[in-house]
């Protein structure tokens, strides 16, 4: 009785919705072009038509909310104020989206430490935030898509935007990530440059059980490949996006083994911290870790979270939100690289940026043509790219010089 009371109540805020629509604005076909011979009368429902068509796609599935009306649910699997990684590079991308929209502090709605592995955690989190009339939810956390999943077909008046994850219905739930692996493959270029062991180490949350994880893995060897077809990238998997003695643990083990420089696909700051401690060195990850450790880092994988924040609350604001899938890169300004430290092999500033100008003009998209696995096989065809659907939902392999332990 709860959530049919508080669906009616949202309803009314949001006025009637309008889900029948398109799952994206761009969908809709022109119309078919008319014979010379077309009558006056023709001509106008034709007119009618596409003006209809026009306000269809342009309307969005939601009626427009007025901005000092909106309210916004942040679902974080820590606490932002811990200063690195994960969730601190989430919160920093929604202030950025309020700074630039003008929202109100009492407009932003977070609800911090909701573990992504406890569904009725986050599912009073989300209703929380649903009771405190938040029309949009924000759920950061790839744990958190099968409650936005089941969420969302019980609040239609909601909208339920996941990041990382790939479930989604085209109406009130989507899914947003990016293209990371781009600015993994430049931080593989300053590895690669600056190992003298010729090994890598790696700590990551899964390996290539999970294809995300898998292609930023790929990307970060390739790049490491590109400018020393010596090196090694040897991974260690915690199998938790979020576990800070384990993250330094696998650091700590891999430098045992010779690695010196650790990378990093994982939440805390301690893989960097490690690398200080034991005098080699590291390349960050979400937030730039060299204020964490700057006698470590050569240059942290970022992401800016508030070009997407930015983009789906404007939509919102203007009624023309369409359900679709956000999947940005270097070009939208999703992910980058930051400052390299003064740490870096002298080359590697210019290796950099002539890799990264290649990706922005797309002329070059990393997993370009074969690839060669390091179990002997290959994947890809010449002059061919990998679809974003392989390197995001189906990648389960490695490139020919990583090795996990």
């Amino acid at each position: 009785m709860r959530k049919k009371l508080l669906s009616v109540i949202l309803s009314t805020a949001m006025a009637a919705s309008l889900l029948a629509g398109c799952s994206s604005a761009n969908t809709t076909a022109p119309a078919a072009e008319g014979t010379t011979e077309t009558t006056e009368a023709t001509e106008a429902a034709e007119e009618t038509e596409a003006g209809e068509k026009t306000t269809a796609a342009t309307a969005g599935l939601f009626p427009a909310i007025a901005k000092e009306d909106l309210k916004i649910g942040v679902i974080n699997i820590t606490d932002p104020t811990e200063g690195a990684g994960y969730t601190y590079t989430h919160d920093l991308g929604i202030q950025g989206m309020q700074a630039a929209l003008g929202l109100e502090d009492s407009q932003i709605i977070r609800k911090n430490n909701t573990a992504d592995t406890d569904p009725t955690a986050i599912e009073s989190a989300m209703l929380e935030c649903i009771e405190e009339g938040c029309q949009l939810i924000f759920a950061t956390s790839y744990g958190y898509m099968d409650t936005c999943e089941k969420l969302a077909a019980e609040y239609p008046d909601v909208i339920f935007s996941h990041g990382t994850g790939y479930k989604a219905n085209g109406k009130n739930f989507n899914n947003y990530f990016g293209r990371i692996y781009q600015a993994r493959y430049l931080a593989g270029i300053a590895a690669g440059l600056k190992t003298e062991s010729n090994k890598i180490g790696y700590v990551s949350a899964f390996g290539k059980t999970l294809a995300e994880t898998a292609s930023g893995i790929n990307a970060f060897a390739m790049g490491a490949y590109s400018v020393n077809p010596d090196s090694q990238v040897f991974v260690k998997v915690t199998n938790s996006w979020y576990d800070p003695e384990g993250e330094k643990q696998a650091a700590q083990a891999l430098i045992a083994d010779g690695c010196d420089v650790i990378g990093q696909h994982c939440d805390t700051p301690n893989p960097q911290l490690a690398a200080e401690e034991a005098g080699v060195y590291g390349v960050g990850y979400n937030s730039d870790m060299s204020k964490d450790a700057p006698d470590a880092v050569l240059c942290s994988v970022m992401w800016d979270w508030s070009a997407y924040y930015t983009w789906a609350v404007e939509q919102v604001i203007a009624g023309t939100w369409s359900g679709e899938n956000y999947y940005g890169g270097m070009s939208e300004g999703l992910v980058t690289l930051s400052d390299l430290s003064d740490l870096n092999d002298p080359e590697a500033a210019a290796k950099i940026e002539e890799a990264k100008q290649k990706m922005i003009d797309g002329s070059f998209n990393v997993f370009d043509g074969v690839i060669e696995l390091n179990d002997g096989t290959t994947v890809g065809e010449e002059g061919s790219t990998l679809e974003d659907s392989v390197i995001q939902g189906s990648m389960d392999w490695y490139f020919k010089n990583v090795t996990e332990d």
